[in-house]
């Protein structure tokens, strides 16, 4: 992906609300498969990750976004604070 279409897909992350939301179970089937079907619907899907999220199988928030990414084919646009940006 070029610079040109990363700048521009973080500029319209900006303005959408997270549309999942990672609770306290962390990443699960039932939620990865949530994700599926809206970043098929909405190709530019931006994800919250709670304060109670469970952290253990993975490092952190950065972990959490490439568990999400590797299991919905999406490419990760941007990572801030608690959201995640994927984009397919």
């Amino acid at each position: 992906m070029d610079k040109e279409k990363l700048y521009k897909l973080r500029s319209e992350a900006t303005h959408i609300k997270p549309m999942i939301n990672v609770g306290k179970n962390g990443v699960t089937d039932q939620l990865i498969l949530e994700l599926k079907k809206t970043i098929k619907d909405n190709h530019l899907v931006k994800v919250k990750v709670l304060k109670s999220a469970s952290y253990e199988d993975e490092d952190g928030i950065d972990g959490i976004a490439e568990k999400l990414a590797s299991a919905t084919r999406a490419t990760i646009i941007d990572v801030r604070g608690h959201s995640v940006v994927l984009y397919r």
